[in-house]
C-alpha cells in the first residue's frame, strides 16, 4: 500500500491543511491499495491563489512555448503508459489489457492532439473595423470523475493550459492515484509553478470550494447530473463560466435494413465497455418489433461470452464495478427491471459464481422493455442492456428522443446515408454510424441534462477562451 501525504500546489509537494486521509480501494479485491490526503477549503484557497498568481505570466507565454510543454507532457504520459494503465486497472477495475490501451493510451494521444490544435489556432482575426481576439479565460477549476479518470483530467487540463489558463484540479477520490502520477510528470517537465495544482478530497468539500471560489473564472465538471446541477448553482452565484459533461441514457437504433448480428454484437460491447461505467454507453437497444426475439437471442449469446473477473486475470473481459455502493445501486436497478415486468434474458442481481471478493455484477440483458420503465429512463452505470421494440422508424426516433439525456447514441443500417438521416433527428451530442469509433478530435458533450459545452478538438479548446474585440 502506498501513502500519498502531500498535495501539489504552486509547483511543490506541500502538506495539506488537515490530517484526514482517504482510502483507495481495489474493486477487484476489496483491499486498500493507497491513502491520499483529505484536502479542505483552505487547501483550495492556497491552490487558487497560486493559480491566480501564475496566470499573468502564463497567459502571456508564447504559443510555441506552451505547445512545447504540452508535447513534453504527452511524451511523459506515453513513457509511463504501462504503469498508468495498471494503476487505473487497480483503481477502477477495467481489465488491464484494455486499461493500458484506453485508460492510459487515450490521455497521451489527447494531450498530443492539443499541441497541433494550439499551433494551428488563429487567436486574432479582422472583422470589418475590428480585431477580434481570443484570450485565456483565467483560473480554471477542473472536477473530474472516476470512470475514465486520467482521460477526463487531460481532456480538461490540456486545452486549459494550451489556451494560457492556469488550473486547480480535484480528481475523484475513488480513483486518484493516476492524478498523482500526472503531477509527478508535470513536475518533471518543469511546468512553471502555479500553472497546475492538485487538491484531493471529497466533492462536497473540495469540489464545492472550487466551484464557489471568487477567483475561479471557470469550472469544468464531469460527473453525475445531480452533482453537476450543484456545481452550476454555485457557479451561477458569481456568474462564472461552467461547462458540464453529465449523464446519459444513449439509444442504439438498429434499423430494419441493418445487419442484426453485427449490430447487436457491437451494441453489447458499446454497452458493457468499462463494465457499463461509461456516460455515453449505449444502454438502450432499439430494434424492429419483428426482430425483437432474434435480437434478444443474439444479445444473450454475446453477453454470456463476457467473462467476469478481476482486472489482472487474463481471461477477464468484464471487470468489477468501482465500489460496493455502485454494485448495490446496479443490483437495485436490475431488481427494479424485473419488478416492472421487463423480461430478464440473462444475468440478474445475484453475485457471479466463484467471485466471493470484488464488486462484480453479472452482465445483464433485459428484453420487452418499455421506454417508460425505470431501467430505460435512469442511468444505471453498470453492465445492463435494455432491448426496446419499436414499430416504425418514426417510433424509433421518438423513443430515442424520449429521455432527459442526450449524450451519445448509435444508428445501424445497411445504407449509411439512411443511418445519417435518422442520426440527424436524434437529439444527442454524438451518434455513431454503424459502429463509428471514438474520435479525440471531434466534439464530445450533450444536449438536455447531459450537460453544456464540449470537450476535445478545437471545440474543447475554445471553451477556455474569452472573446474580445478591438474597434479600430
Amino acid at each position: 500500500m502506498k501513502t500519498y501525504d502531500k498535495l501539489y500546489i504552486d509547483g511543490a509537494w506541500t502538506a495539506p491543511s488537515g490530517k484526514g486521509q482517504i482510502d483507495v480501494i481495489n474493486p477487484s479485491t476489496e483491499e486498500v491499495i493507497a491513502k491520499i490526503p483529505e484536502g479542505n477549503a483552505d487547501d483550495v484557497k492556497r491552490a487558487v491563489a497560486a493559480a491566480k498568481a501564475a496566470f499573468e505570466s502564463w497567459s502571456q507565454t508564447p504559443v510555441d512555448v506552451r505547445a512545447d510543454y504540452l508535447g513534453k507532457l504527452a511524451a511523459g504520459l506515453g513513457a509511463r503508459m504501462k504503469e498508468i494503465g495498471e494503476t487505473i486497472a487497480s483503481e477502477v477495475g477495467m481489465p488491464v489489457k484494455m486499461s493500458v490501451g484506453i485508460q492510459a493510451g487515450l490521455p497521451a494521444a489527447t494531450c498530443g492532439s492539443f499541441v497541433q490544435i494550439l499551433k494551428n489556432y488563429k487567436f486574432e482575426e479582422q472583422v470589418g473595423n475590428s480585431v477580434v481576439l481570443r484570450e485565456p479565460v483565467g483560473v480554471v477549476g477542473c472536477i473530474t470523475p472516476w470512470n475514465y479518470p486520467l482521460h477526463q483530467i487531460i481532456g480538461k487540463i490540456a486545452p486549459a493550459i494550451a489556451a494560457g489558463c492556469t488550473v486547480v484540479l480535484k480528481p475523484s477520490e475513488v480513483a486518484p492515484i493516476n492524478a498523482f502520477i500526472l503531477a509527478e510528470i508535470i513536475e518533471s517537465i518543469g511546468l512553471p509553478k502555479g500553472v497546475f495544482n492538485l487538491v484531493t478530497g471529497f466533492g462536497p468539500v473540495v469540489g464545492e470550494a472550487i466551484a464557489a471560489h471568487p477567483d475561479v473564472d471557470m469550472v469544468s465538471f464531469t460527473g453525475s447530473t445531480r452533482a453537476g446541477k450543484r456545481v452550476a448553482e454555485l457557479g451561477s452565484q458569481r456568474v462564472a463560466r461552467v461547462t458540464l459533461e453529465l449523464g446519459g441514457k444513449s439509444a442504439n437504433v438498429i434499423l430494419d435494413d441493418a445487419d442484426l448480428e453485427t449490430a447487436v454484437t457491437r451494441g453489447i460491447g458499446d454497452c458493457y465497455l468499462n463494465s457499463g461505467q461509461t456516460c455515453s454507453a449505449h444502454t438502450r437497444m432499439l430494434v424492429p418489433r419483428a426482430k425483437h426475439d432474434q435480437a434478444a437471442a443474439i444479445a444473450k449469446r454475446v453477453a454470456d461470452s463476457f467473462t467476469v473477473g478481476p482486472a489482472f486475470a487474463d481471461e477477464s473481459k468484464l471487470g468489477p464495478l468501482v465500489s460496493d455502493v455502485q454494485r448495490e445501486r446496479v443490483r437495485a436497478y436490475i431488481r427494479k427491471g424485473i419488478e416492472e415486468g421487463a423480461t430478464l434474458v440473462t444475468g440478474g442481481p445475484e453475485k457471479p459464481a466463484g467471485l466471493d471478493k470484488g464488486y462484480f455484477v453479472k452482465p445483464t440483458v433485459f428484453s420487452n422493455v418499455r421506454n417508460d420503465m425505470t431501467i430505460a429512463q435512469e442511468e444505471i452505470f453498470g453492465p445492463v442492456l435494455s432491448i426496446i421494440p419499436y414499430d416504425t422508424e418514426e417510433d424509433a426516433i421518438r423513443i430515442a428522443n424520449d429521455s432527459i439525456y442526450g449524450l451519445g447514441g448509435g444508428v445501424w443500417s445497411g445504407d449509411p446515408e439512411h443511418a445519417k438521416r435518422v442520426a440527424r433527428r436524434i437529439r444527442t451530442g454524438q451518434v455513431n454510424i454503424n459502429g463509428g469509433g471514438f474520435n479525440i478530435l471531434a466534439p464530445f458533450g450533450g444536449y438536455k441534462q447531459s450537460g453544456r459545452g464540449r470537450e476535445f478538438g478545437h471545440w474543447g479548446f475554445e471553451e477556455y477562451l474569452e472573446v474580445k474585440s478591438l474597434q479600430l
